[in-house]
Formats: C-alpha cells, sequence, structure tokens
C-alpha cells in the first residue's frame, strides 16, 4: 500500500480528500462548505500541475507541499535581514550601518549606548589614536579646490558627496531627491553614466557630469563622442566638474546593453538614443585607446567646458595600465584635475555575480596605489583624489582620507537616505521603496521634500561626526590625515598602523628609480605612455608581481628609507 501511495504524495491526497468531505458538507450540511471545497480544489489542481510540469523535480516528487520551498526561498532575504542576521553582519550592508544612516537622515539620536558591540580583539578592527590635547574646529564645511592653477572654474568639492547613479537605474523622485537635497547642503551630485536628466536640473544642485563609453546626452548618430553636443551641456551652470568613466566597482571592464523594451522616449531623449531600440556601453572607450590619447581627451574637455575641472574614474586593474597613465602624465604634462578611484566593492548596479565578488582591486589598496604613484612622480600636488566604496559611516571617511583622498564618494550610502532597505531588488524594477525602478506607481512612494532633508541632513551630521572625530584626535581638517592615524589588528596579538600596512613613497620616488615597494619594482618598468599593453611579456615577471597587492612588501632595494618612524606598535 505505501508503495503505491509514497508518503511524499500525503498533502496532495489530503487535499484531494478535503475537496471531497467538504463538497459532501456542502451538499450535506451549509452551503458555507463550498468555499472551503473551493479551496481545497485549487490545491488540488495545483498538485496535478505539479505532477505533470517538467521543470521543477522537488514539486514533481511534492506535489502541493513543493511549492512551500518556493514560498520560503522567494521571503527568504526579508526572512534573513529580519529576524536572522545579526546587527554586523554585512551582506552587503549591517543592520547597523543601515541604522546609522536612517538615525541621521531623519535627525534621530545616533548614539550607542552600554559599550561597543564590536569585537575589539578581532583581527582588522580598526581604531583611531586620541589626543591628550583635542582640538576645536569652528568651521566644519570642509572644502576642497579643484582644478586650481589649471582650471579657470575650479570649483570647492565637499568632503562627502554623492556617488555616481544613473536616471534610468534610479526613479526620477529620487532623482530629485538627491539633488535637492544636494543643494540645500551644499555638495555635489554625479550624474552617473546615463546622462543629465530634467530631474538632475530641477533643484539646481551642483551637478559631477559622468561619461561613460556610450557617451549619453553627448553623442552623435553614430554613438560617437560629440565635441558640440558635450559643449552644449558642459558649460551649464549646475556642471561644476566633468568625470569620464573608464571602469565602475561593480562591473570593471564590462559594458552592459539597456533592453530596447526598456528604452522609454523619456530615457531616449537624455541619453540621446533611439527609443524602443538596444541601448549599447561598451566595454572600452572610442574616443581614445592609448594613455596619452585619454589626456588628450582630458585636455579636450576642460577646453570645451569653458575651463572646468575634468577628471577620470576608475576602478585599478592591471597596475601596469594605472602606471602607463601616470607615464603619459610625465611624458605630455597633462594631468587630470582629479582621479576618482572606485574600490572593486563599490556599485549600485546589478553586475554577474563574479564580476561583484572577484573583479578588480579593493578601495584600500587600490587607493594607496594611485596615492603613491602620484607622490613617486612629483603629481600629487596638481591632481585630487575622490574615492568610493562602501563608504557609510565618519570612520569610513576617516580611514579614507588618511589613506589618501581627498574628499568621499557614497552612493548606497545615500540610497540609504532616500529610502533604500537593502532589498537587493534593484535590477527587477520591483523596488519595494520606490528608489531603483521606473515604475510610476512604485516611485510615488518617495516624496521628493521629505526624502531631500533626509538626504541633507545625512550629509550634515555624517560630516559632523566627522569633524568630531578629528577634534579627538588632535586635528583641525580632514587634510591632516595620515595613514599612521589609523591603527588595525592583524591578530589577537599583534597590532599596526596602516601606514606600516600601507607605507607611502616619498615624493619623486620613481623618478628616481627608487621603488621602495615591490609592485612598483615590478610594474612600473612594463608601463608604458603610448599603449596600455605591458612592454614586455607578463609570462617573464608573473611570478615576481606581488599578487596580494600588499603594498607593505618592501622592494629588494636595500639601501632605500622605509618609514622608519611609523613601523608597528
Amino acid at each position: 500500500m505505501l508503495s503505491l501511495f509514497p508518503v511524499r504524495f500525503l498533502a496532495f491526497f489530503l487535499v484531494i480528500l478535503g475537496t471531497v468531505v467538504c463538497l459532501v458538507l456542502g451538499i450535506t450540511v451549509a452551503a458555507g462548505w463550498y468555499v472551503a471545497a473551493l479551496v481545497f480544489l485549487l490545491l488540488t489542481m495545483l498538485g496535478i500541475h505539479d505532477l505533470i510540469q517538467p521543470r521543477h523535480s522537488v514539486k514533481r516528487n511534492y506535489p502541493v507541499i513543493g511549492n512551500l520551498r518556493f514560498v520560503l526561498e522567494f521571503i527568504r532575504p526579508e526572512l534573513r535581514q529580519y529576524f536572522i542576521e545579526s546587527d554586523t553582519d554585512t551582506l552587503p550592508f549591517s543592520r547597523a550601518q543601515r541604522s546609522i544612516v536612517y538615525q541621521r537622515a531623519k535627525q534621530q539620536i545616533d548614539k550607542r549606548p552600554f559599550g561597543t558591540i564590536e569585537n575589539v580583539y578581532s583581527d582588522d578592527y580598526e581604531w583611531v589614536n586620541h589626543s591628550m590635547m583635542p582640538s576645536h574646529i569652528p568651521d566644519r564645511d570642509f572644502r576642497i579646490t579643484v582644478g586650481q592653477g589649471q582650471c579657470s572654474q575650479p570649483y570647492d568639492i565637499s568632503v562627502f558627496n554623492i556617488s555616481a547613479m544613473s536616471f534610468g537605474a534610479l526613479s526620477a523622485n529620487a532623482i530629485r531627491s538627491l539633488n535637492r537635497g544636494a543643494k540645500a547642503g551644499g555638495f555635489a551630485h554625479d550624474t552617473g553614466e546615463g546622462g543629465i536628466s530634467s530631474y538632475h536640473l530641477e533643484a539646481g544642485g551642483d551637478l559631477i557630469w559622468n561619461i561613460g563609453s556610450g557617451y549619453f546626452g553627448c553623442r552623435d548618430e553614430n554613438g560617437h563622442f560629440s565635441d558640440s553636443a558635450f559643449a552644449q551641456k558642459a558649460t551649464m551652470p549646475n556642471i561644476k566638474m566633468i568625470e569620464i568613466k573608464l571602469s565602475q566597482g561593480a562591473k570593471p571592464g564590462h559594458g552592459g546593453i539597456l533592453p530596447g523594451a526598456k528604452v522609454t522616449a523619456e530615457i531616449a531623449q537624455v541619453r540621446g538614443v533611439t527609443p524602443g531600440v538596444d541601448c549599447d556601453s561598451p566595454a572600452a572607450h572610442s574616443a581614445f585607446s592609448t594613455p596619452v590619447e585619454l589626456l588628450q581627451f582630458v585636455q579636450r574637455l576642460r577646453r570645451l567646458s569653458g575651463g572646468k575641472p575634468v577628471g577620470f574614474k576608475l576602478c585599478i586593474g592591471h597596475p601596469w595600465e594605472w602606471f602607463a597613465i601616470v607615464k603619459a602624465m610625465l611624458e605630455t604634462d597633462i594631468t587630470p584635475d582629479f582621479i576618482v578611484v572606485d574600490g572593486s566593492e563599490g556599485g549600485t548596479g546589478a553586475a554577474p555575480v563574479e564580476f561583484v565578488d572577484h573583479m578588480g582591486v579593493p578601495l584600500k589598496e587600490a587607493l594607496r596605489l594611485v596615492h603613491n604613484a602620484l607622490v613617486g612622480v612629483g603629481l600629487r600636488e596638481r591632481i585630487k583624489i575622490g574615492a568610493s566604496g562602501k563608504i557609510i559611516s565618519a570612520f569610513d571617511m576617516l580611514r579614507t582620507l588618511a589613506l589618501g583622498a581627498d574628499w568621499c564618494n557614497s552612493a548606497r550610502g545615500f540610497m540609504f537616505a532616500v529610502g533604500c532597505i537593502q532589498a537587493q531588488a534593484c535590477h527587477t524594477g520591483k523596488c519595494p521603496s520606490g528608489v531603483a525602478t521606473q515604475d510610476p506607481s512604485r516611485q510615488r512612494a518617495i516624496v521628493v521634500m521629505d526624502k531631500a532633508d533626509r538626504v541633507t541632513h545625512f550629509h550634515r551630521n555624517s560630516v559632523h561626526a566627522l569633524a568630531e572625530l578629528l577634534q579627538a584626535a588632535g586635528l583641525t581638517h580632514p587634510n591632516q590625515l595620515r595613514a599612521h592615524h589609523v591603527v588595525r589588528r592583524i591578530s589577537s596579538s599583534e597590532v599596526k598602523v596602516l601606514s606600516a600596512i600601507y607605507p607611502e613613497l616619498e615624493k619623486g620616488d620613481l623618478l628616481k628609480g627608487r621603488y621602495r615597494l615591490k609592485i612598483f619594482e615590478v610594474c612600473w618598468p612594463l608601463a608604458q605612455a603610448h599603449s596600455f599593453q605591458p612592454a614586455r611579456s607578463i609570462d617573464l615577471v608573473a611570478s615576481e608581481i606581488n599578487t596580494g597587492y600588499q603594498a607593505g612588501e618592501k622592494s629588494v632595494e636595500k639601501d632605500a628609507p622605509f618609514d622608519k618612524a611609523l613601523q608597528p606598535l
């Protein structure tokens, strides 16, 4: 009998039995039983469908009840977020990280009682050493001048700004909220590579125009860069800086296509493409193909924009390619006004899992490499550095600035301020909070004036918290931060200041052939100004390349001084 009616079919048999019983009761007792019979009948039909469908083996073996697996799997992220994960599980942002944004955005108390929830003896725990003589900072509106000396329209950028997020990826109301908040708070809003929409311009907030390989908003009919289309927009007063996107943390080296079905008339108008036709973002730019051509393109955009600061954003990959750009700067004497380093942990957009998890250099190592290369050739004073990659709290900013950045950008932090709940449904068009969707009925959940205030509050309270950290450390401005101000636990019995983990080159070291660090010794000679290709076969030096990007590994050079004053504690 059991072989004819397996136990795994029990639920299916029970709903069949329930259908029959409820029908009998409906006929003999009361008509209300017909409602229950209808429910059981629908479940019976579901069981029959499960048995004959070819796609899901679990449903075929467990008709009716097998569907419960897929229901639980569907709501698993919500169950985990609300009932299982701890306050410090970073998947990708912890509850503690999200909470501090919500609290600061809503002007709520962001203090914590009863001590830290961090394990201060765990590996990688970091802290700032305080001073016995704290400082006092009267002006907490920290500004960095970008383009001074080579631009007729330099820009004083805030120490904390909105990172690149496009209209199309974000809803119209989210863009409105971000820009209105940036206007009120006096900080910059990066447009993302999707072009400048009317929603970016509505409130008049300062914009950084991000130009990707698709040249959206400044392209000709063939998808190539157009001088006239660029100049028409770049000279608008709202546009304060121009940022060429070479790569991004979410998917460096990967292009993308927006399917024609999603290219609405509005998006097509913003991007300068044809409605209903696939919109291509190539993996590489067509306006340049060598390091020298990249810098000539920078110079061209600076001229076409009327002397506004021009720079580029990149996620570091092959180190010799970055070094090739630096060598091109030396050869041409053309330098960008700024460079934004995007860590591989960054990214608001959806991307292939392998790219999200394993492509590109994380922010700390990438930022230190960029900073050190510019110091090593004596160009650091001419070029400002921005940084982005999971920057949420004031301590995140402090550590990033200490490693060499002049300012910080945050994308997901400001998404939280607008109302994002980390549902991780950004790519589905079904964002529950209306932030990452083009569905008009969903995005109406965002009340622009309210969310704009939250954006302003999050920025102001975060910068205020940074100022308090600086005061406690005895400093008066973020530009005084150095890597030795931050300490990291290496093990239960060893700690090091970051300057020992990520040592710094001295000015002009690379020009003198003093490499100090292994990665420069091996990869600097591979770089060439007129090509991104290495000067000789990588196979010949592969065993020498420090694949871990451990900036602290010394060069074989014996006589070079090496951070003697800042050794591990």
